[in-house]
């Protein structure tokens, strides 16, 4: 029997994921594995026995990396899987700054009472007119699972798209989802000169917090509606505040509010609803359930985030697999391999690193009689130098 422990609530269609002989349990010192949503976990130790921990979602802000890491614990996230709400949501959010709908709708409310208002409101309506988005020049920042559907969205309703992605590999991997138009550029600095729209989708790191600040902003065009549905701490709140004011940003989307924003004229607060649908949270949690199992039964290793990923398929029933988490150390690999093939005939093995540290999967068959449960195997090579955690799956 496995247990997960769930820290948030988790859909349901991501527990139906899980096996029969998997069990939902409240106490960490038998946990498996955790599934978490939001809750923070930055001061949270782990006991020994949890070998992994999913995100259903893409942020892990919450989850301190680099310890669990030391510890021998996989961090997953949920990658793509909360993608379509999120760009839905970006859609909505061009929408409002271009049409004033909710100041519209306001003043809807503020006279529903007046028995005339069919009348009165072509009056009113005027002060709540906008413009279209057909026609104007989206620029979208990292063309990953949100941006290249945003670029598909956006070129859908007739929009120019202009995108920035420094990674070759994410471009060939989302290529079937990108306009066959759009405009590949090769700084931020070539967006910031054509963009009616910004649209905001990289991950918070520290070469990209605050990045839309004073001096960016000033390369920008006239009037441009920034869209920021991925961090709040990527755009500088004070800079932003004075480009509102001084009508440089039209309008200020933002889906992660703080009290600086939520209280500045020109913003469209958001309360952090990019993944709040059913049909993102279903997706998210039954993505993590399946790494999580994936993990456990087979030491593959998908959607990692302190790890390198890395797969040598299903276990066979024939063999048996070594999963040993390492630091990123030069010939470590190959002496866990060596140590492997003095006690078994080696099947297969594959090793990958990412920063500081590497994972390496042996498969094997026929182990020595003097270590047939492959304890022997085990002790060993958790002993050489720089192996953070070591498991025989059977």
């Amino acid at each position: 029997m496995k247990h997960i422990l769930c820290l948030n609530n988790i859909s349901q269609v991501g527990l139906d994921v899980l096996p029969k002989e998997y069990q939902i349990i409240k106490d960490v010192a038998v946990a498996d594995a955790i599934l978490v949503r939001s809750a923070n976990m930055l001061e949270t130790t782990l006991p020994a026995n949890v070998l992994a921990v999913a995100r259903a979602g893409a942020g892990v802000n919450n989850i301190p990396l680099e310890p669990y890491a030391k510890a021998g614990v996989v961090v997953f996230n949920t990658p793509g899987a909360n993608a379509n709400a999120v760009k839905e949501l970006t859609i909505a959010g061009m929408l409002l700054a271009s049409r004033d709908i909710y100041h519209g709708m306001k003043w809807v409310e503020e006279n529903k009472a007046d028995v005339e208002i069919n009348k009165n409101m072509e009056k009113a309506k005027a002060a709540f007119a906008g413009r279209e988005i057909s026609g104007k020049t989206i620029g979208i920042f990292g063309l990953g699972a949100v941006g290249a559907l945003i670029a598909g969205a956006a070129a859908g309703m007739g929009m120019k798209v202009v995108g920035y992605e420094p990674s070759a590999d994410t471009i060939k991997k989302n290529h079937h989802l990108l306009p066959s138009d759009i405009t590949l550029v090769a700084s931020g600095d070539e967006i910031y000169a054509v963009a009616d729209f910004i649209s905001l989708n990289v991950p918070l790191l520290p070469t990209t917090k605050g990045m839309i600040n004073k001096d960016s902003i000033a390369k920008m065009k006239d009037g441009v509606v920034i869209l920021n549905l991925a961090r709040d701490a990527i755009v500088n709140d004070v800079d932003i505040k004075a480009a509102l004011l001084s009508k440089k940003v039209h309008k200020y989307v933002t889906d992660f509010p703080n009290f600086e924003t939520a209280n500045m004229e020109g913003v469209i607060a958001i309360p952090h609803l990019g993944a709040s649908t059913e049909e993102a949270e279903d997706n998210c949690a039954a993505m993590a359930a399946h790494e999580i199992v994936n993990f456990i039964e087979h030491g593959n290793i998908v959607n990692s985030v302190n790890y390198p990923n890395i797969e040598l398929g299903a276990k066979l029933n024939f063999v048996h697999r070594l999963i040993v988490l390492h630091e990123n150390v030069e010939g470590l690999d190959a002496s866990i391999v060596k140590a492997t093939e003095a006690r078994a005939k080696v099947v297969s093995t594959i090793s990958k690193f990412k920063g500081a540290y590497a994972v390496t999967l042996v498969d094997f068959e026929h182990p020595t009689k003097t270590c047939a449960d492959g304890t022997c195997l085990h002790d060993e090579v958790t002993a050489l130098k720089g192996v953070l955690r070591v498991r025989v799956i059977h």
